[in-house]
């Protein structure tokens, strides 16, 4: 199943929220990403009803199996983009900005590259 870079954005702030604050709530998702609440209400509820996250009645949010896989996915990619673009001489914001545009198109077979290359090369895992 494909997904959109917007669906993809939010499973990866979920994943980036969910580390760094334990539980997630629509309202951090909304802060973070500086999006409207009813927003990311409505984001949230196709990400629900396509199987990638779970809400429960308190309102806090988990990833399911999938969701987490593609969470997981983008945010390695990001990681290892921004890494690689800043040992270039890339300022930090500039390389996650970048970041972000490149880790939804690149393909897997061009990203693995990248990623032995920066092993072997910049020891950046």
């Amino acid at each position: 199943m494909e997904i959109r870079e917007s669906a993809e954005d939010y499973l990866e702030r979920i994943l980036m929220l969910n580390k760094s604050m334990g539980q997630v709530r629509a309202v951090d998702i909304a802060n973070l990403m500086n999006f409207s609440k009813p927003s990311v209400s409505i984001a949230l509820k196709k990400l629900r009803q396509n199987g990638y996250v779970n809400i429960d009645g308190g309102g806090y949010i988990t990833l399911t199996e999938s969701g987490l896989e593609i969470a997981e996915r983008v945010f390695e990619r990001h990681r290892l983009i921004s890494q690689l673009l800043m040992a270039l001489g890339v300022d930090e914001e500039t390389a996650k900005e970048d970041a972000c545009r490149v880790e939804h198109d690149l393909s897997v077979e061009s990203f693995e590259a990248i990623k032995e290359y920066c092993r072997k090369n910049l020891q950046i895992q």
